[in-house]
């Protein structure tokens, strides 16, 4: 399992955790609202410039976070191209990049640590009426910690399925990756029970 956040150390780094998420919710809201082809640009350009504030590594870094989304991207440009959309098109890209841009900057300088602790701040409510959180605390420390291993183990399923049949990719990958994933939810599982398990967060 790996971390998402970044090594190299940036200011956002010491901002709280709390006011970097409320901040994404509402700018990510704001995008949604703006029609304007100019005002997107403009702020696809400032989300950029974020990037490149703390260095080329840190930049280099966060697009190959980001390679995911790029064919989406260009079919979303050849799909509103091809209806005679392309401006609106383009608003569409520039919003989804901004967007999951800036939910990938806030991973990159936040420790896994201080995302739970607002989402133990923000069950507090649930733990009032008696209802146990840690196990959700968990749950989603997990599935941060697993899910990028999931996809490194998926991509190498897949060059490998391409290595051996002149590079076409099928579907029948779909079930080694999925004995791949119970195996390591398997040894997850045996690692819990060795610390206690969830009758363990209980007690504490």
């Amino acid at each position: 399992m790996i971390s998402l956040s970044s090594p190299i150390e940036t200011r956002a780094h010491h901002w709280n955790a709390g006011f970097k998420l409320a901040a994404l919710c509402l700018t990510t809201l704001g995008l949604f609202f703006t029609k304007s082809l100019l005002l997107q640009g403009l702020f696809l350009a400032i989300v950029i410039s974020l990037y490149l504030l703390p260095g080329k590594l840190f930049f280099i870094n966060g697009l190959r976070h980001l390679k995911m989304i790029w064919p989406f991207v260009v079919l979303l440009l050849l799909w509103h191209g091809w209806g005679g959309e392309l401006e609106q098109g383009t608003i569409i890209a520039f919003r989804l990049v901004s967007a999951v841009a800036l939910a990938n900057l806030v991973t990159m300088t936040t420790r896994l640590s201080d995302m739970l602790e607002v989402v133990h701040f923000l069950t507090k409510p649930l733990r009032k009426v008696g209802l146990n959180t840690r196990a959700l605390e968990l749950a989603m420390a997990l599935v941060i910690r697993i899910t990028p291993t999931l996809v490194v183990k998926g991509r190498l399923l897949a060059q490998a399925w391409r290595a051996r049949s002149n590079g076409k990719f099928s579907w029948r990958v779909i079930l080694p990756f999925t004995l791949t994933t119970l195996d390591d939810a398997d040894h997850v599982a045996e690692a819990l029970r060795a610390r206690g398990g969830l009758t363990q967060l209980e007690e504490d």
